[in-house]
């Protein structure tokens, strides 16, 4: 693997949208104690029930440590690959490679700095050695060449491409101080033009109340398909997420895309807020160097943060009417895709979801 002082822009290479087809996935064995209750052990169970579904329409492999590797080879299926790999937590999404694809067949990754969501002023752990690492190891166990993007700090859950040069992202994330102080929004906005080849950014204000990652655009929004979005809605004006939802709305309905078009906008209900319980509390332990889980805490739950796998669509649930709706909503949006029913609520006890937790690697093959 080596370092292409360039840019895809450049080079011709785009970062494709998620519901394109894809090579692979990849997920992490939760095993941080400080984040994942009772040892990991509710949160390898779901990873375990993920893992079975994504099998099903993509290879997959799951990283982890030296220690669990015996038992996660036991739990997973025989068609997961299990590579052993040093990781600080398990959220692959966000400290992943962003995969670039040219026309032609080929694949690049590109490396972004990494501070596990804000680094010394609000981050979620520490240390992040081992994570900061994590893209720059997947692309060399897989083989491909990458661009350093290293100069800014950027999570994979904080984007959402449409595959033909539009991004949506959010300010409170992105531009935090906590992430890039060294870069004006105007800095900002081009350094992702040309590592993720793009023509048009689309700027969200905020993410969702509660989200310890500084509003992420994963659990507002994703790209259905090009000129198409799905957003977490309420109607309840006292609802806490009412607020950042209704804004997102109100700046997506103004936006046009990279290609002109006027977004169609589709709102997903949300379920309703969970918090901590005291037993779930109980089972994680206490760390100075790790984001406070304490019983009570609000979860900023959303079936946005679901996941694109070929010829389907993973979607949280949490035991709410809204479950149901929502699956139903995407099954008349994606009516070519499975949508695959997942029980979650373990994951997001830990500020995230199946988006949060999976990363995908896109097939290059050249266009017909």
């Amino acid at each position: 693997m080596k370092i292409i002082h360039s840019t895809p822009k450049k080079d011709g290479f785009r970062m494709p949208g998620e519901f394109e087809p894809r090579r692979q996935d990849f997920l992490i064995w939760p095993e941080r104690t400080d984040t994942w209750r009772n040892g990991g052990k509710p949160a390898q169970q779901v990873l375990v029930d993920v893992a079975k579904e994504i099998i099903k329409y993509d290879k997959l492999t799951v990283f982890c440590s030296s220690g669990q590797y015996e038992n996660a080879r036991a739990r997973l299926p025989e068609s997961v690959r299990v590579v052993e790999m040093s990781t600080d937590d398990a959220w692959a999404q966000d400290k992943g490679p962003f995969y670039v694809i040219n026309d032609k067949g080929d694949m690049r990754g590109v490396t972004w700095g990494w501070n596990a969501y804000g680094g010394l002023e609000g981050g979620l752990y520490f240390p992040w050695k081992y994570d900061s690492e994590f893209a720059a190891k997947l692309l060399d166990l897989e083989d491909y060449d990458r661009y350093d993007a290293r100069k800014m700090v950027l999570e994979g859950g904080a984007t959402q491409v449409d595959g033909q040069g539009t991004l949506i992202i959010t300010e409170n994330s992105v531009l935090n101080r906590n992430r890039n102080p060294h870069m004006t929004k105007e800095q900002v906005e081009e350094y992702l033009k040309e590592y993720m080849n793009l023509e048009k950014v689309i700027w969200l204000k905020d993410g969702m109340a509660f989200d310890e990652t500084d509003g992420h655009v994963d659990d507002v929004c994703f790209f259905v398909r090009p000129g198409v979005v799905a957003l977490s809605w309420t109607d309840d004006v006292n609802n806490p997420h009412y607020k950042p939802l209704k804004e997102a709305y109100d700046i997506l309905s103004s936006e046009t895309d990279a290609r002109g078009r006027r977004l169609e906008i589709h709102k997903i209900p949300l379920p309703e807020i969970l918090h901590i319980t005291e037993e779930e509390n109980a089972g994680i332990d206490i760390c100075e160097a790790a984001a406070s889980r304490v019983a009570g805490l609000p979860l900023a739950v959303t079936y946005i943060n679901c996941y694109f796998m070929n010829h389907a669509l993973l979607v949280p649930q949490y035991g709410d009417p809204m479950d149901q709706v929502a699956c139903d909503l995407y099954a008349k949006l994606m009516p070519d895709r499975q949508i695959i029913k997942i029980w979650t609520r373990e994951w997001s006890l830990c500020g995230g979801n199946i988006h949060c937790m999976a990363l995908q690697q896109p097939d290059p093959a050249p266009r017909q």
